[in-house]
């Protein structure tokens, strides 16, 4: 039981509510019943798990803190009110806890012969790209690359809109969009970009083999030297009269082709 807002382990968890202080543990905080369920059926460290009565009358909350205490992870049990100060949502579910960043090699990422490979170009809306990486992780990409300018992975919006995907694909946060783009090129990857500046439509491109998608700014797209520097630029026709789509959706468009053209029945 833990009653102080003093106590360091609650301090810890507050400081992990900054991106300076997420990067500084390489930890995170995940909040609710089903991501820590997701967290534990994918073998992730949990650290310390904070709990409160609120647990008790949510769906399979107590199932859930039997299982963490059979497996030996310290709980602790703190005051209702002392929760909702740390939660990140209306409607707590009772349960957050710390997990470690998983950290991922580039050598062991590019080293896949028919590689299939996301770029977020400067996504800025968490919906957005927790969206994106949830597609991502439907369509069997093998890897997620973030460029620098994103979002933050792992705000809370943004790891609650993955729906537990975050624990599924690797995900690396990388430099520039031309630095990455000039790394995947270098490894023998197409590039793929979206535009309304495209070429072609993107269901007359080829997607097998080693591809890789960009999925530009919401509100920008990707830059024009990130355009050049692409091996063909594709586009989505748009007979109505909308100017644009939402990235999330142009992205899952796109990435579904690639699977028609790739997956094997």
């Amino acid at each position: 039981m833990i009653s102080s807002s003093e106590n360091p382990i609650i301090k810890h968890v507050k400081q992990l509510m900054k991106r300076k202080m997420r990067e500084q543990y390489q930890e995170y905080i995940i909040e609710g019943v089903r991501i820590i369920k997701d967290a534990l059926e994918n073998e992730k460290t949990l650290k310390q798990i904070l709990f409160c009565d609120e647990l008790y009358e949510t769906a399979g909350g107590e199932e859930l803190l039997e299982n963490l205490q059979q497996k030996g992870m310290a709980s602790y049990k703190i005051p209702v009110q002392l929760f909702k100060e740390l939660s990140d949502t209306q409607n707590p579910q009772g349960i957050m806890a710390v997990v470690s960043m998983d950290i991922h090699s580039m050598e062991e990422i590019l080293n896949r012969p028919q590689g299939f490979y996301i770029i977020l170009d400067r996504i800025q809306d968490p919906g957005n790209m927790g969206t994106i990486i949830r597609t991502a992780d439907a369509a069997g990409a093998d890897a997620i690359f973030i460029t620098k300018g994103s979002v933050d992975l792992y705000n809370s919006k943004t790891i609650r809109a993955t729906m537990g995907s975050i624990f599924h694909v690797p995900i690396l946060s990388t430099g520039s969009t031309s630095e990455t783009i000039d790394l995947l090129k270098t490894n023998g990857i197409k590039i793929v970009t979206t535009s309304l500046e495209g070429e072609k439509y993107y269901f007359e491109v080829e997607y097998k083999g080693l591809c890789g998608i960009i999925v530009g700014n919401e509100a920008n797209g990707v830059q024009h030297e990130d355009m050049m520097a692409s091996d063909i630029l594709v586009k989505i026709p748009m007979p109505g009269k909308a100017e644009s789509l939402n990235a999330s959706v142009a992205a899952s468009i796109v990435m579904y082709e690639a699977v028609r053209q790739r997956i094997k029945i």
